[in-house]
């Protein structure tokens, strides 16, 4: 069945696009949390008082949407307009209970737009689809527990089962999720790291042999230049704005490196700022915005080294060398790489004028301690892993690495995606971990790479991997290949969605089908020793306590844990793991997890730290795991970015009023468009070669490695200013002309920011 992303709500008007030149976040920020509270909230000032909770340390809740660091400086509100947005979505006091599900087939619901989807309410009790009403009906915990268990037991090969992992998944319950997963045999355990930042922790493994950033917000407090690639701030990671604001205050040079100049990059009005706000005092965010052409990120980074060692020539400060003989290996090598790069490359891969990228290495050459960030921009491309340690690369050449101020940190973009890694969710686990799960658990887990994101939907679609269970997310929206992946998940003889609300995968399912409803992240998790509290890990490697404080939406739902344990227990009759053990009291579970995972010791005392703890990152302190024992220097070409004749460069992307796959409305504020999402920016050029105007109805064709095409109907030009040559277009709309055999070769991820299309008005 096709999935019509044109479909609007009943309520919407037409379109309108207007460019927009304000400030980010500010006063427009709180109108819209208004509006929205006042439409989802039946009772905002219970609402207002669980929000004002939010990211409060060690009496509040860790906001389920981005994964930005919590304030040092505790700050009361620090919170932000889609943080805000998340929480009250989650909050809502609609309902799909059992007679919303007796009212409307499946088959009814497929027709629903996947925001009117979601907008029903939360879930309330667990369901089991019968093919016989295409209705989902009521099945009691004990019922769905052995459906689920007695399936997983009598697979032929645990390696037919694979275990999906969202990121709001807590530490506890993700360290349970991946111990069950081994415990019943495999390693498949794909999770939405392989569709996002996998580039991310290959890259920096390879350079500097940790898999995560260097940096934590104190260093974004104390640098001298940020240089931000691939981010739209003010929507994917708001609360970075305060980061941005207080470093051109204190006068750091901030870089923007981006095919669209965003609202985040320009300035903004800090909500919790009271006197900028009655004052209506905007701050820049901004000091130099570098339009790259899509994937030009790497030829950016290649520029501005190759301003940077030209000017080593006659400065000798404008290198460390100091750093690169004592703490780096492959600098020649590197070196002659870049002198082999000719200017006239540079330019033609990034879009960018060698005057444009000589005035970016000044800032870099010029600033004492630099940090450089990034996000999917940077990693959802073939070239991904390359660009990085292109990123890091530049960072060695001045020492930037192991001093306050200074290094790598890349953005995850929800909340503990982070940390589902470092607790174990890894289809390519380390041997290493593997020994002390074993030593400390008791199991026996396997030792053979399981499946990814790509290989997961592949093996589904192929028959052989016959059970998908999806803890939390989307995944039908999330995944690449719309089509595909819908046939894949549609091909499996059981599907299991532990979820909090209604969404496109419960409709997408196996001959079997269930929806297990848990807790939210606002909510209060009790439990035999009393109230629970969960760990959670931000972006730059904190791990803090998550306490909720609301009434559950339904006396029914169960915790994730709790949740997890039931399968387990239900597919692994003769365990010895003591699952109810753990789930009356998460301290044994982080206990067990002090005792497998590095960094973790000591768990349940740290994490009750004011802030929490942070996990040591080894390169920080100038200690590399690489087989070198150095930080290492590559040497990769650049890749060449000219598309064919006819063709444009389309990536993927959120809108403002949008989390991952959850549609909060049809505006996209930041971006001027209103009441529409089936759309394509395109370069004013690009539009008049074809002779289009604005809201002229266009056909999308991808064209694949392979040379098989997909193609969306009757989408929306929007002239736009984005390089000539680049078009955009939202995520999960045009997920459907990403191909599933489209992954990166040196990441495995879906290439989501580099689709080929060709675009024609429709007819």
């Amino acid at each position: 069945m096709a999935i019509d992303f044109t479909k609007r709500t009943e309520s919407d008007g037409g379109p309108s696009f207007h460019p927009y030149d304000h400030p980010a976040a500010g006063w427009g920020a709180a109108k819209s949390v208004t509006e929205f509270m006042i439409a989802q909230e039946r009772e905002p000032i219970i609402g207002t008082r669980a929000i004002l909770k939010m990211n409060h340390e060690n009496d509040g809740f860790d906001c389920p949407g981005c994964a930005w660091p919590d304030s040092l400086k505790g700050i009361h509100l620090d919170i932000c307009e889609n943080g805000i947005k998340h929480v009250t979505w989650e909050m809502t006091h609609k309902r799909v209970d059992r007679e919303f599900f007796s009212a409307h087939t499946v088959t009814e619901l497929s027709g629903w737009s996947d925001h009117d989807l979601e907008n029903q309410g939360r879930l309330t009790e667990p369901m089991s689809y019968d093919p016989e009403t295409d209705r989902y009906l009521p099945i009691s915990w004990d019922e769905a527990f052995e459906l689920v268990g007695r399936t997983l037991r009598e697979l032929d090969d645990p390696n037919r089962a694979a275990f999906y992992t969202s990121g709001r998944l807590g530490n506890e319950a993700t360290f349970l999720y991946q111990l069950m997963a081994r415990e019943l045999g495999t390693n498949n355990l794909p999770d939405c790291s392989n569709m996002c930042h996998e580039a991310s922790g290959r890259a920096l493994q390879a350079s500097l042999g940790t898999g995560k950033g260097t940096c934590d917000l104190a260093d974004w407090e104390t640098t001298d230049a940020l240089f931000i690639m691939g981010v739209n701030a003010a929507s994917n990671a708001p609360r970075m704005l305060t980061a941005l604001a207080e470093a051109d205050r204190r006068g750091a040079q901030i870089v923007h490196i981006n095919p669209l100049i965003e609202a985040g990059s320009r300035r903004t009005i800090i909500p919790h700022e009271f006197l900028q706000m009655a004052t209506f005092h905007a701050t820049p965010t901004g000091t130099l915005n570098l339009q790259t052409r899509i994937g030009g990120d790497f030829a950016v980074i290649r520029g501005i080294a190759k301003a940077v060692l030209e000017q080593s020539k006659t400065d000798p400060k404008a290198l460390d060398h100091r750093f690169i003989e004592l703490h780096t290996t492959g600098f020649e090598a590197y070196r002659a790489k870049v002198e082999a790069t000719s200017w006239a490359e540079i330019e033609e891969q990034s879009a960018l004028t060698e005057a444009e990228l000589r005035r970016a290495a000044k800032i870099y050459r010029e600033a004492d301690r630099s940090i450089i960030s990034w996000c999917l921009g940077v990693t959802q491309h073939e070239h991904g892993v390359d660009t990085i340690r292109e990123i890091v690369n530049l960072l060695l050449l001045r020492g930037n690495l192991g001093r306050e101020g200074a290094g790598p940190s890349p953005v995850r973009g929800h909340s503990n995606v982070q940390g589902n890694r470092t607790c174990g969710i890894d289809h390519r686990p380390r041997p290493q971990f593997l020994d002390r799960l074993a030593e400390v658990c008791g199991i026996d887990p396997p030792r053979a790479h399981g499946l990814d994101t790509v290989a997961t939907i592949e093996a589904m679609h192929a028959g052989k991997v016959t059970v998908f269970v999806g803890m939390g997310g989307n995944f039908a929206l999330a995944a690449p290949d719309t089509v595909y992946t819908c046939e894949a998940l549609r091909r499996c003889a059981l599907t299991v969605q532990v979820s909090t609300k209604l969404n496109r995968s419960h409709l997408v399912h196996g001959a079997r089908a269930v929806i297990l409803p848990c807790l939210g992240r606002t909510e209060r998790d009790e439990q035999r020793a009393g109230l629970q509290q969960t760990s959670v890990e931000d972006a730059m490697a904190m791990v803090h306590l998550s306490k909720g404080m609301k009434k559950p939406a339904s006396p029914h739902l169960l915790s994730e844990p709790a949740i997890i344990a039931g399968v387990a227990k239900a597919a692994l009759p003769q365990t010895n793991t003591p699952w109810d053990h753990y789930v009356d009291d998460y301290d044994r579970i982080r206990d067990t997890m002090a005792e497998v995972i590095d960094g973790f010791e000591d768990f349940n005392r740290r994490v009750r730290l004011p802030l929490g703890f942070r996990i040591k990152q080894p390169a920080r302190e100038l200690v590399f795991l690489t087989p070198s024992g150095r930080a290492e220097f590559s040497t990769a070409d650049l890749p060449d970015l000219t598309p064919a004749p006819g063709t444009l460069t389309l990536a993927t992307m959120r809108s403002h009023d949008q989390w991952n796959t959850t549609i909060y409305s049809h505006d996209d504020r930041y971006r001027g468009i209103k009441n529409l999402r089936a759309l394509v920016l395109m370069n004013p050029d690009d539009m008049r070669d074809r002779s289009l105007k604005l809201f002229d109805e266009v056909d999308i064709t991808s064209i694949a490695r392979n040379g098989t095409t997909r193609t969306v109907h009757r989408y929306k030009a929007i002239p736009y200013d984005i390089p000539q040559g680049c078009a955009a277009g939202y995520m999960p709309e045009l997920n459907v002309l990403c191909a599933i055999g489209d992954y990166s070769t040196q990441s495995d991820q879906p290439i989501m920011k580099n689709v080929k299309v060709t675009i024609e008005r429709s007819v």
